[in-house]
Order: structure tokens, then C-alpha cells, then sequence
């Protein structure tokens, strides 16, 4: 057997077994929010905020804020019962490579070089709750606290993008689906959750 083919058969197993880890993710992750309602409350919320920041006038865009704070209050209550029930999963399965490489098993290989998605979670329902609106705010405060809401809300996806196949193709679709890069949304999140979530994930500042 030549090198050549010897490198083409490697690969196809690297990939197929990459694949299946990917899948065994994504079916986790799925069953795990299917009990929820999150995606839906985080596009009405992403919505809503153009909505009321493009509203010229002040009375609708009041109610169009009032609106919000309901459904962010639903997106709250839920995601911390999502990150609650994920903290229960055995921790073998919820740990993800934080090493550049997309190959199988390198958080088995190299468990020192990975996240714990149970911990990132918790650091989210944190994060999505400190962002929330809250009584008292001025026009400008909510304006802001959406910004900061719309990249919290952007990083967690970005992280169960990375759980379900890699940091990279996490990073690629956040540019595809909201034209913002991962060094972006880290910029915009609130600067706790930035130190906390680059701590977690290996990231230096």
C-alpha cells in the first residue's frame, strides 16, 4: 500500500468518525432544547429590537419595549432551565476541543485543551439574564441593553454552533446568518461575560 492511499483511507476514517462525534452532539443538543422554546423567543427578540429602534414614534416604540421585556423575560426563565438541565448531563459528554484542529476525539486526547459546554451554558443564562431589560430605563439604556442582549444571545449560539460541529464552522455561520464575526460579538458582549467566557474557553485577551 502506497502513502498516497494509506492518507486517503486516514482521512476518510478521521472524517467519518469526526462526523459521527458531530452527530452524537447535535442529536444531545437538540433533545436537550426541544423542550423549549428558546430559538423562537431569540428571533422574535432580534426582531423586535430593529423594530423599536427603527420606530420614529415614541409611543409605539414604548409599547414595542413593553412587548420585549415579556418575551425576554420568557427567554430568561427558559434558557436557565435549558442550562439547568444540561448541567445534569454526564461530563464525558458535554466537553469540546478548544484546540484549532476539527479531528475526533481530541477532547478524550487532550482533556486538558477543552470547554466544558455544561459551565458555558450556566455562564449564558447568566450573561442573557444580566442583559435583560429592567424597569425605570430611558430610551437610550434600552436601546443599549439590546446591543449588549443581541451579542449575548449571538455568542451562545455561536457556542452550541462549536458543540455541535466546531469553533470554526461556529464562526462561519455567524457571519453567514448575521454578518458579525466571533471577534466582534465577543467585543459586544458585557465585559463580565467577556473575561469569564475567554477564562473558560482558553481564549487570551
Amino acid at each position: 500500500m502506497d502513502f498516497l492511499t494509506l492518507l486517503i483511507i486516514l482521512t476518510s476514517v478521521l472524517y467519518l468518525l469526526k462526523k459521527q462525534e458531530q452527530r452524537r452532539n447535535t442529536q444531545l443538543l437538540a433533545q436537550q432544547l426541544g423542550r423549549f422554546q428558546i430559538e423562537k423567543l431569540m428571533g422574535s427578540l432580534m426582531e423586535g429590537y430593529l423594530r423599536a429602534v427603527g420606530e420614529q414614534d415614541l409611543q409605539r416604540r414604548a409599547q414595542v419595549w413593553t412587548v420585549l421585556e415579556s418575551t425576554e423575560s420568557s427567554l430568561v426563565s427558559q434558557f436557565q432551565r435549558f442550562a439547568d438541565e444540561f448541567a445534569q448531563l454526564p461530563p464525558e459528554q458535554t466537553r469540546v476541543s478548544t484546540l484549532p484542529l476539527a479531528l475526533p476525539y481530541m477532547d478524550k486526547l487532550f482533556p486538558a485543551a477543552t470547554m466544558d459546554v455544561r459551565a458555558a451554558m450556566q455562564l449564558h443564562a447568566k450573561a442573557v439574564a444580566a442583559a435583560a431589560m429592567r424597569d425605570g430605563m430611558d430610551d437610550e439604556e434600552r436601546k443599549r441593553q439590546a446591543f449588549t442582549m443581541t451579542a449575548e444571545l449571538m455568542l451562545m449560539q455561536h457556542t452550541c454552533h462549536w458543540f455541535c460541529k466546531s469553533r470554526t464552522v461556529a464562526s462561519m455561520r455567524l457571519i453567514a446568518r448575521h454578518k458579525t464575526s466571533y471577534e466582534q460579538v465577543l467585543q459586544s458582549v458585557a465585559a463580565n461575560t467577556r473575561q469569564a467566557y475567554q477564562q473558560l474557553a482558553g481564549i487570551r485577551s
